[in-house]
């Protein structure tokens, strides 16, 4: 059940790691936003950062080995990197809809997951 709630919270933190870092990019197709300063980017991009953390720490600790949960540290590592890359993909191409999916994302990804692979088979 820890790695379900450790899953779980990397997917939300990962949304609005997402939206803090690449979604101010989008501010020029939104009225209000579209004159903002970089300073003003900065501060709505920290503020998204801040509810990414509220999710992350609380992964990292409930998935963490040492506080009995079922992950080590590499382990947790490649997990958020895996949710990372498949919560930003499926934003940037059905909500953002500025890219899309090409046969080389593909092959790249199923890399990634041959990483998962090796980072969490015992030898």
């Amino acid at each position: 059940m820890k790695s379900l709630y450790t899953i779980g919270l990397l997917v939300l933190s990962n949304i609005f790691m997402t939206l803090a870092w690449y979604g101010h990019l989008q501010f020029k197709t939104m009225p209000a936003f579209r004159n903002i300063s970089l300073f003003g980017v900065i501060m709505i991009s920290w503020g998204l950062a801040f509810f990414e953390y509220i999710f992350q720490v609380p992964a990292n600790r409930i998935g963490y080995k040492e506080d009995g949960g079922p992950f080590s540290m590499f382990e947790l590592k490649t997990i958020q990197e895996a949710v990372s890359l498949i919560v930003f993909t499926l934003i940037t191409v059905y909500f953002f809809k500025t890219d899309k999916l090409a046969w080389n994302h593909l092959v790249g990804f199923a890399l990634i997951v041959l990483a998962v692979f090796f980072i969490f088979k015992k030898w």
